[in-house]
């Protein structure tokens, strides 16, 4: 039998990407309603802009790794049943 070693994210990891989406989704709504035409704001706007975008590229990583986990498991539970199915003979005499 062969152990299978998956690297997966922790739930603090998954945790930690989707409040920092929140979090830069919140400071570029903030950023666009209190806009000044300032250079500075418009800074802030585009840093957060930044942010929410790479936040948005890891919190998307995080959900596509727990998804191929579980789709990884899923396959290998399903090649155990069909080896027990075909190795399972029901005419077989049971052994005494």
């Amino acid at each position: 039998m062969v152990a299978l070693m998956t690297k997966s994210t922790t739930g603090a990891f998954f945790a930690q990407a989707a409040i920092s989406f929140g979090v830069a989704l919140v400071a570029v709504a903030a950023g666009i309603v209190f806009l000044p035409v300032s250079g500075w704001v418009r800074a802030f706007l585009a840093l957060g802009l930044l942010y929410t975008v790479t936040s948005a590229f890891t919190l998307a990583k995080c959900v596509r790794d727990r998804q191929e986990d579980s789709a990884l498991t899923n396959r290998v539970d399903q090649a155990r049943l069909e080896k027990l199915l075909a190795e399972h003979d029901p005419y077989k005499e049971p052994a005494l």
